[in-house]
Parts: structure tokens; sequence; C-alpha cells
């Protein structure tokens, strides 16, 4: 199979720049609903952008391009072992063309790979069939959205929604719940796999499954097909939107499995996947490993465009701010501003802020912008490039933020998803922003960065480490302002109460 190789890395290119026809539609539909001008209509406008651009430079859609996952199926005889090798080393070099960010890390030393090569990563699933090609499917699945999915075992007590019971209204409210927990933290509009029944492991591997079906198509059982239908038009009334903003598409696929269980056990397994979503497959020649045919997309039809005009309309009211930032600016932005930052930033994940809670930060970080972003970059000599540069969750900062604010006088926090009460009340007392850039629009801030000033913390590995970076016309939204006000809380809040209205309806 001399061309399997790069047969692979083609699968893996596609999948990590250019969405499918069926998600690229859902997405249409989205930006077609959404009321002008809102807050919500803003950021379908930059992912409709960003996805073009993905497209056209052949560059990823979102940095975090997940755990790469494959679900290959092969003819009786043909050598597995083969395959999976293949799958590895194409791994790998698309790793270093920049097509996958370096995302396997070690569990005991924290440790990254650097090529996405590690124990169980890739996860490769095999299964024997009778027809004489090899299929092979890929799903490239963050961590922002993956840290959503989430397994309920009935009956249960949900928030908003009371008593979920062994029946398919009880399965109805753990999907309707398992969306409004994801908020904007899971990159709204999102779609969800489900599976009904099964074991807590077995369980979550159908509900992923799930994903590898088209969003216009039908589940061939009724009452499923009727359930995956309500699902969505019941989610779109919740008023969770486009990253939480609010809005009136926070869903735009529901899939529902079944499968099996034992008497003891009623598990409902929910796996949410954010609007990059990114599946792509291909048949191949036993012999040969060549592409006889593309599943999902059609290669020869031209992509069309997503986005109505060329890069994203200002209005004229957009705040600028040039960091480092004083107090008395910061102090003077509420929530629901639009700013355009220029200047330095530096980046930092998880690994920068557990370091900074018990070692001082490498740089000066007073009146700085920190972002939350693991970026794809590729070295060229001593240059570094960014390849890749939308923002991950911050949820997972808020153990340390509120100390990082207070010890080294950050002025704006710079994410996705919103954070909580201690980091409201840090930016209170300190006079700090938290300002919500677009999740997934890895293209569309990529071109925004300048240049790469430098680089520290890099044996933390390229997404953890802080990268010092110069940007302009970097776009975010005020969610979290100095003076106390969040729009997720509100957000959340509002949802909720839509959520107990639907449970009033029915």
């Amino acid at each position: 199979m001399q061309f399997i190789e790069e047969s692979l890395i083609e699968l893996i290119a596609q999948t990590a720049t250019n969405l499918p026809p069926d998600v690229r539609a859902a997405m249409g539909i989205a930006i077609a609903n959404e009321a002008p001008g809102t807050q919500a209509s803003q950021a379908l406008g930059i992912i409709a952008s960003n996805i073009d651009m993905a497209a056209s430079d052949e560059g990823p859609i979102c940095q975090d391009t997940g755990m790469p996952t494959f679900d290959v199926h092969t003819p009786v005889g043909v050598n597995q072992i083969a395959i999976r090798k293949a799958i590895r080393d194409a791994v790998a070099e698309a790793t270093r063309r920049g097509k996958l960010r370096p995302n396997s890390v070690d569990s005991l030393t924290g440790k990254n790979s650097g090529n996405n090569l590690g124990i169980e990563t890739p996860v490769i699933h095999f299964e024997q069939w009778e027809n004489d090609e090899i299929e092979v499917k890929l799903i490239l699945k963050g961590g922002g959205c993956e840290n959503k999915n989430i397994q309920y075992s009935l009956p249960a007590e949900l928030d908003h929604l009371g008593k979920a019971g062994r029946d398919l209204e009880g399965v109805r409210k753990c999907i309707l719940h398992a969306v409004w927990q994801a908020q904007g933290q899971g990159c709204a509009p999102g779609a969800v796999g489900v599976c009904v029944g099964s074991d807590r492991a077995h369980g979550y591997l159908l509900a992923k499954n799930q994903l590898f079906r088209t969003l216009d198509d039908s589940n061939p059982v009724p009452e499923l097909a009727k359930l995956e239908a309500e699902i969505v038009e019941e989610a779109n009334r919740l008023g969770i939107g486009a990253m939480g903003f609010g809005g009136k598409v926070s869903l735009i696929g529901c899939k529902i499995a079944v499968a099996n269980r034992l008497p003891a056990s009623f598990f409902v397994s929910v796996a949410y996947e954010c609007w990059a979503f990114r599946r792509l497959g291909v048949r191949l020649d036993a012999q040969s490993g060549a592409i006889t045919q593309w599943l999902y997309r059609d290669p020869s039809r031209p992509v069309e465009k997503m986005a109505r005009s060329e890069g994203f309309p200002l209005t004229g009211r957009e705040i600028a701010l040039r960091a480092p930032l004083s107090e008395e600016q910061v102090r003077s932005l509420k929530v629901g501003d639009v700013v355009i930052v220029n200047g330095e930033m530096f980046t930092g994940r998880d690994a920068v802020h557990a370091h900074l809670m018990k070692n001082p930060p490498p740089v000066d970080m007073r009146g700085s912008v920190l972002y939350h972003c693991g970026p794809v970059m590729l070295k060229n000599g001593d240059t570094w490039t960014v390849k890749a540069a939308g923002p991950t969750t911050s949820s997972r900062e808020e153990p340390y933020q509120a100390d990082i604010i207070k010890n080294y006088r950050v002025r704006a926090v710079i994410g996705k998803g919103g954070m909580g009460k201690k980091t409201l009340a840090a930016m209170k007392e300190c006079g700090a922003v938290y300002l919500n850039a677009i999740g997934g629009a890895a293209q569309f801030y990529a071109r925004k960065v300048d240049r790469v000033l430098g680089v520290h913390l890099l044996d933390f590995g390229i997404p953890e480490a802080m990268w010092h970076l110069t940007v302009h016309d970097f776009l975010a939204i005020v969610t979290m302002d100095a003076h106390g006000n969040s729009l997720h809380a509100g957000i959340e809040h509002e949802s909720g109460k839509a959520l107990e209205d639907l449970q009033t309806v029915k």
C-alpha cells in the first residue's frame, strides 16, 4: 500500500481545515436565522469568515485539533498492524506540517510528545467488514467541547428540569440539560451525539460514533427521529446562542443511538461537539492505499463561501485599546462593549497559570493582556509563525485567575466561555476585564498576529508555553467588567429559566 500514508495525511489535512457540507449548511442556516446586529450575529460573522479563511489557506479551523480519532473498516485479511503504523506516521507528519497541534501529553509527567503520538494516541478503532475497500473516518474533537461531554444515570434530579425517569421523557431532559450546561464553553452552536443505554464506557463510545452521522440524515427509528427534531427545536428556544452570548441558535444537530443495558443501569451518554464540527472520511484501495472516494464531501464541487462580506464589518462604535492597559482604561469599559486590542499580549493556559501560582512570571505583566490560547506554531530557522490562534475555554483557569490578577496586575484576560465569581470579584477589586474572543476562530485571530516577540516556558510544550505576541485589530467583546457584571452569569440564569419554561409547556 505505497500510497496509504499520503492518503491519510490528506484526510487529516482536509478534516482539520475544511468543514463538511452538511455542517456548512447547518451553520449557514444559523447565520441566516440570527437577528442582525446582535452579539451572536457578530460571533457568527467571525465564524463564517474563519471557515472561509481555513479552507482557502488550508490552515486549522480551530487551533485545538483535539484527540485524532480514527474509525477504520478493513476487508478480511488486510494487515491492520500496517494500517495502524501508517496512521501514526501520517499523524506525526501532519503535525510537523502544522495541520495538527501537538496535543499528546503524558498523563504522569505532563510532557508533550510534540508529534501527537503517545500511549493510546491517536485513538484508532478497527472493525472488519465484507467490502473489498478500506474505509477510514476521522473526527477531530477539541478539548473544550470534549470537557462538556456528560453522562447521566437515571433516575436523576436535574437543575431546572426536576426528576428525569427511565423513559424517553427522561432522556429528553438529560439531552436538554447537556446543551444548557455547555453554555458558551462548548463553542455554541453545537451538536450532540447521544447513546441511551449500554455501560458507562461503551455508552460514551457509541455517543461519539453518532457524530459520524450527517446532520441532515433521519434516524431509522421513528421515536428517535421525532426526539432528535424536538431536541433541536427546544434547545434553540433556550437563548444560549452563539458563544453563549444569547441568541436564536444553540444547537445544529442531535443524533441518538440506543443500546441494551443492564437491569440496574440506565445511562444517557452525551458527546457534545462544537460548531467546528470536523469529521471526514475516505475509501482506500486495499492494494495501493490510494483514495478511491471521499465521504461527506465531493472534492470536485467548489467550496461555497460562508461569509457575507470580506472581513468583519466594523460599526465605528468599537473601543480601541493599546496594551499595556491602565486601570482607568479598564474601568471605563462595560459588559457588551466591543473592543479592538493592539500592541503586546501574552498567552497562558493551564501550565502557565499553575506555574505562576508558585513562581514569578518570566515577564513584567503589569497592565498586560493575558490570552487563554494554545496556538499552532511552526518554526523556520529562528523564526516562529502562528498558524492558528483561537481562544481556549477559560473556566479551567478559575482556580488561579484571581490570584494572578491580584499578584501581577493583569488588566485584561482574553478567552472564551467566561469565568466564575472569584475571578469576577478580583476584576472588580483590582480593575480588570474579561474579553470574550470567538471560540474556534483560529484563522481569524492568527491573521491579527503581527509578530512573535518571544517564547517562555517552552518546556511545557507548544500549546502550554507562554508566547509573547504583538497584535493588531484583535476583536473581542467585554463579557465581564470591573464593576461586577457578567454576561455569562446572566445568560446562564436566563437560559435556566427558559429550560424550566420548556418543562412547564410539556
